[in-house]
């Protein structure tokens, strides 16, 4: 572990460096292809670097974050777009965090000041309470008994429990972070997810509560520009159909990459269709609520339990199997003892120094 955690340091030493060198010429080289070609070596980099990272909690994080959000970030960049432009209107601070991390940005807003400050498109709503990511994490504590006798426990309801704790450790690493940035930054931030077991329909899972800052760039970066070369073809009543599609189909893409980084296996495709299956599914439901506008409506009672249980099923069919097969069960669990073991050590070495101290 002591290896991984260099290696960590290591890694977002490079990233600070390649996106200080970003910032630095986005100033001299104009947005378009020139931006483009000059930032397409860190774009690279950005890839290969999570290789030299093992672990789930910090690869598998470390991969999502540089490899798709701040890869994507950069191509919007290049071209003059996107949470980092304009770039002048950002410090170095500020354009570092919110170029690799998952923070949640408004629509840029001119500013007024002419001294070089944080972006204006930060939101200052802030994050949940602390007590709402307490109580999901003491039901994750509540599961680790029946981890240890899960020979006892009917396979579908552990992998239920496997589900909830993707979710929960992914909503709160992800806040952990949001609440370190705003810390050093004093940058107000929004949470990732909106209580997604509260959809009330695919659309609504996807859009408004699942992973928000995937939303974000996939929006600029994959939905609009094909929802505009579709609106030619097919009319802007239907271009949302497959600008839609091709949001899945880039996370998809984008899922096998981090599955690989995380098990180093060659993939089997299982979590591209369980994101092909949610595209069609959202493209279908766009395409009823269309057709159907203002004719019939399933109430929020019927619609939201069964978009909650086709999420569910399609999750343990598809997305869990895909998951596993990234031994991302015995790496947690090793990587879990690996920090128990340290914790235990740590405080072994402060109370026998204490003891020290006291009988001196």
């Amino acid at each position: 572990m002591e290896g991984e955690i260099g290696n960590f340091m290591t890694v977002w030493t490079l990233v600070v460096i390649s996106l200080t060198y970003c910032h630095t010429i986005s100033k001299t080289v104009p947005a378009g292809t020139k931006r483009l070609l000059a930032i397409s070596p860190v774009i690279v980099l950005f890839f290969i670097l999570p290789l030299s990272l093992t672990t789930i909690s910090l690869g598998g994080l470390t991969s999502f974050f540089i490899a798709w959000l701040c890869n994507f970030k950069l191509i919007l960049f290049a071209f003059g777009k996107g949470p980092l432009s304009p770039s002048r209107s950002c410090s170095l601070a500020y354009f570092i965090p919110v170029a690799c991390l998952p923070i949640k940005i408004h629509n840029p807003v001119e500013s007024t000041k002419k001294e070089e400050g944080p972006c204006s498109e930060i939101n200052e709503r802030g994050l949940k309470s602390p007590m709402n990511y307490v109580v999901k994490c003491l039901v994750i504590v509540a599961f680790l008994p029946a981890y240890e006798r899960k020979v006892r426990v009917h396979p579908v309801i552990l992998n239920l429990m496997y589900l909830v704790h993707v979710y929960v450790g992914l909503e709160v690493s992800l806040a952990a972070v949001g609440a370190m940035v705003r810390a050093l930054t004093g940058i107000g931030l929004e949470p990732q997810f909106e209580e997604p077991y509260l959809s009330t329909s695919l659309q609504d899972f996807w859009g408004r509560r699942w992973n928000l800052m995937v939303t974000n760039i996939l929006h600029p970066a994959v939905y609009l520009p094909v929802r505009s070369i579709s609106s030619r073809v097919i009319g802007r009543r239907w271009a949302a159909l497959p600008a839609s599609f091709a949001c899945f189909l880039v996370s998809a893409l984008m899922h096998e990459l981090i599955f690989y980084y995380i098990g180093r296996k060659e993939p089997r495709w299982v979590v591209t269709s369980f994101f092909l299956l949610h595209g069609f599914c959202v493209a279908a439901e766009i395409a009823a609520k269309k057709a159907l506008t203002g004719r019939f409506h399933l109430p929020r009672a019927v619609s939201g339990p069964m978009a909650v249980g086709f999420i569910l099923v399609t999750a343990l069919w598809l997305f869990l199997p895909a998951l596993l097969w990234c031994d991302a069960e015995d790496k947690a669990r090793s990587e879990a003892t690996a920090v128990v073991d340290f914790v235990k050590r740590t405080w072994s070495v402060v109370g026998h120094s204490s003891i020290m101290k006291a009988t001196r």
